[in-house]
């Protein structure tokens, strides 16, 4: 599952509810808010949430809103009244985030009526028996861990890993936040990712690690925005599972159409590229040396007629190896997409794609 954040200190332009749109047809399925309002900003902020709930039942995408006991008092909404909670529904809003200055009783109730998300890194056994004991509704529960704006303070993967293992063992999904890479939250504006290490990373990579290597359940992206073509890439991974990487030839060289298309990671993965399962199975022209460089992170070659019956063979090179005079070097992949290239593993679909200029991109990616 994944989600994308909206902060309401911002206005929802035309632009915003065009951008939940691509979201919604690349296949995110929820948004993230928070209602921590300042006090002179009260009106504002809950006009802009009717707003948002308005577009979100729209979409058809869920709601869930960081609150506190004094941002629900803000808007007239009493946390220990069921109705008074199902008004938040009626506004749009699916579950409530809920940390400090909430008793386990009191969230143990809103449970009831509403999806509730707990405090990944806090929530502790202690808190799981208090809530059991007060007839808390597990199955409306997610833990979602907090994302990190000031750098060198996000969590370190071991703990991360740990805490989800025990929160999957007593059977609550875990969710988290990976960095934005287009508008980025102030003031900072360092990224909000959940993992220190996921600071300056791909959104896709960071969102793929989590899922397969840190019992993950729910991703969303923490910052307002990720580019057009970042949401392609999420677009066609959730769809077909596809890992797409942008490339450019090296050289103009002749053999740059060659390798575009989409491949498959051989079943037995090598240790420095990925292969290209069936490429050089494929009706291919003679392949003469050319361009026999080194072959660095993210090149992608076509082995030359010295190869031999390897002829045709085409592979993603991984880790930086020697120059080889029967391996032509044809294109490389953009260095953003770099990080994605630890993930494409035994089996896994990829497509080599022609980076466009960042104008084109804007106008037909999404198309």
């Amino acid at each position: 599952m994944f989600g994308l954040s909206i902060f309401l200190g911002d206005e929802l332009t035309d632009d915003k509810k065009n951008y939940l749109k691509q979201m919604k047809e690349a296949g995110f399925t929820k948004v993230f808010t928070s209602l921590h309002i300042p006090e002179e900003d009260t009106e504002l902020y809950l006009d802009r949430l009717n707003q948002l709930g308005s577009i979100l039942r729209e979409l058809k995408l869920e709601l869930v809103a960081d609150i506190s006991k004094g941002a629900l008092d803000k808007i007239g909404i009493s946390f220990l009244s069921a109705d008074s909670l199902r008004k938040l529904k009626e506004i749009g809003v699916n579950g409530l985030r809920v940390d400090y200055g909430f008793s386990n009783e009191e969230i143990a109730f809103m449970s009831n009526e509403l999806n509730i998300v707990l405090n990944a890194s806090t929530i502790t056994e202690k808190d799981v028996s208090e809530l059991n004991q007060y007839g808390a509704s597990f199955p409306h529960m997610v833990a979602m861990h907090n994302y990190y704006p000031r750098p060198e303070t996000g969590l370190a993967k071991e703990v991360f890993q740990d805490k989800n293992v025990w929160l999957n063992e007593i059977g609550v999904a875990v969710a988290a936040f990976v960095p934005g890479d287009k508008q980025l939250r102030g003031p900072l504006y360092q990224q909000l990712p959940s993992l220190e290490d996921h600071r300056g990373s791909h959104p896709l990579a960071a969102a793929i690690e989590l899922l397969t290597d840190c019992f993950v359940d729910e991703v969303y992206i923490g910052d307002p925005e990720i580019t057009n073509t970042t949401i392609y890439q999420f677009k066609r991974y959730i769809t077909d599972g596809n890992i797409v990487f942008y490339v450019s030839p090296v050289k103009r060289s002749p053999y740059f159409e060659t390798v575009l298309g989409i491949h498959q990671n051989r079943w037995d993965p090598a240790k420095d590229v990925l292969r290209s399962a069936d490429a050089r199975f494929k009706e291919i022209p003679d392949i003469l040396p050319y361009e026999t460089s080194e072959r660095i992170r993210g090149s992608v070659t076509i082995d030359n007629q010295k190869y031999q019956r390897y002829m045709g063979e085409i592979q993603v090179i991984v880790h930086t190896l020697p120059k080889d005079e029967k391996v032509n070097v044809v294109a490389q992949i953009r260095e953003e997409d770099h990080p994605l290239l630890d993930w494409c593993g035994a089996g896994c679909q990829f497509e080599l794609k022609e980076q466009m200029k960042q104008k084109e991109e804007n106008t037909s990616e999404l198309r």
